[in-house]
């Protein structure tokens, strides 16, 4: 069994220590690197996008199921690691690629179809990747990822908590969220100062929620829940009225601009002095539907 030992003794090899830029924290028991692959429902099917391949601890028994593996690195010292070692089974596809800079299409050609991640996600990036995934929803399937707790926490957050937000909101407006596994400080090296919990998310398996919500645009909720949220303890009409959603010919007149923010937010059924944390997705989309008409 890989334990903290071992992974020291592994960087230290090769001269490499965690970076901190890059929120490095490495699983080291394979048992539970065993766990998050049972729990992902690998198939032996699956190409897998593998984000943060790291010492390799969920790449190994994510490869002894999966048909191919496509690992995405983005510390060069760590691909130089395996390739001096090599250490990597034949299915492993090794490649030195910040995951928010790639490009989405390719991926998908290379995952030959719907991209299934697995990822021990740095908590630096986790928000911006997330925000990735709603981008490229359409050419997603699934992802299992680890995320530090409270991160978790806002993307099952309901209506009406202080963890419910814009990710909340995106990301159950186009996929299923399911927790998997809580893993202690002591999973990593180094540790972390909180727990992490691995979550699923489901791109296509959607609730029935989802699929009743009438046609939207999705560009145009995505502007209308990042305006509500913009300044969370002000009501829907001022930070709705500063979120730029009504388009007038001429030069915007501040209390033109109120007033017609005010008669969409009516006409959306809902109380211009609500706050966006208090509305749940079905009036996120009556919002956007008052916004576009």
């Amino acid at each position: 069994m890989t334990t903290a030992p071992d992974t020291r003794a592994s960087l230290e090899k090769h001269q490499l220590t965690p970076k901190k830029r890059f929120g490095q924290n490495f699983l080291v028991h394979e048992r539970t690197a065993e766990a998050i692959v049972h729990a992902g429902r690998i198939t032996s099917e699956d190409i897998i996008l593998e984000v943060g391949v790291g010492l390799g601890a969920l790449t190994r028994p994510l490869a002894r199921v999966a048909r191919q593996i496509i690992g995405l690195e983005i510390d060069s010292g760590i691909i130089r690691l395996h390739q001096e070692e090599k250490d990597l089974p034949d299915n492993v596809n090794l490649i030195h690629q910040d995951v928010l800079k790639a490009d989405f299409s390719h991926l998908f050609e290379l995952c030959q179809g719907p991209i299934k991640i697995m990822a021990n996600l740095p908590y630096s990036i986790s928000n911006p990747f997330l925000f990735k995934l709603i981008d490229n929803k359409e050419k997603m399937a699934w992802a299992t990822i680890m995320l530090q707790k409270e991160v978790a926490d806002r993307l099952t957050a309901p209506p009406g908590t202080k963890q419910y937000g814009v990710p909340t909101v995106l990301l159950s407006a186009c996929a299923t969220i399911t927790r998997l596994l809580t893993l202690k400080p002591a999973e990593f090296h180094p540790r972390p100062k909180i727990d992490s919990v691995v979550v699923r998310i489901d791109f296509d398996r959607q609730a029935d929620r989802i699929k009743a919500l009438p046609a939207y645009d999705r560009l145009l909720l995505q502007r209308v829940v990042r305006g509500a949220f913009s300044q969370r303890r002000k009501t829907l009409l001022n930070t709705l009225s500063s979120a730029k959603l009504i388009a007038l010919a001429a030069e915007p007149d501040k209390a033109v601009v109120k007033q017609l923010t005010e008669a969409a937010i009516r006409r959306a059924g809902i109380a211009p002095t609500a706050r966006a944390e208090d509305l749940t997705l079905e009036d996120f989309v009556q919002l956007t539907l008052a916004f576009a008409g």
